[in-house]
């Protein structure tokens, strides 16, 4: 599976949008793949990681962000959901699954009621290691057009990630202590 071949399906290759996800895929899955590497007794699949990491995005051209150049009619929270719909009819459900749970640092049914967002009131949390390695290397790369290039520190995510709440902070903080080399 080529999941190059895959985005070239439902982007064209000389859009914005198309630029943005194959850069950012890259990003997210150069990252993902030295996360594992760090992590090689938890036995992650490497080729999947690669794999999902350049598809978890794949949604976006259904969502209206004019400034990914996509402009579609669903707003950017969906891109997730739509993500997994688009793999699950290709056969590609495992894929699918890294979409919908990646976004943010996966999404609760309770947050999804008390935010009244567009989405199925289920839990949309990482579940596997490849989806918490995933989930994790993607907060380190923005793809919003400005600095892209920067890998964010764990300080500027947490800081972003305050204003989602401390579950969030927690979360990403777990995964910090699992993922990096931590000197005393």
């Amino acid at each position: 599976m080529n999941p190059i071949e895959i985005i070239t399906r439902y982007y064209e290759k000389d859009s914005r949008a198309y630029k943005i996800l194959i850069t950012h895929g890259r990003q997210v899955a150069d990252k993902a793949l030295e996360i594992a590497g760090r992590v090689a007794h938890l036995k992650s699949d490497l080729r999947f990681i690669e794999e999902a990491a350049y598809l978890h995005d794949i949604g976006i051209f259904r969502t209206h962000s004019p400034e990914l150049g996509c402009f579609g009619k669903d707003p950017y929270v969906r891109h997730g959901y739509l993500g997994r719909k688009i793999l699950e009819k290709i056969g590609l459900s495992a894929h699918g699954l890294v979409c919908e749970r990646h976004v943010g640092v996966g999404m609760t049914q309770e947050d999804i009621r008390q935010q009244d967002l567009p989405l199925p009131a289920r839990d949309m949390l990482p579940v596997s290691i490849e989806e918490q390695i995933i989930c994790y290397a993607d907060k380190f790369f923005s793809k919003n057009g400005r600095d892209t290039a920067r890998e964010k520190t764990v300080a500027e995510i947490i800081g972003t990630l305050n204003r989602y709440g401390h579950d969030k902070v927690r979360r990403f903080q777990a995964w910090v202590e699992m993922f990096e080399d931590v000197e005393d």
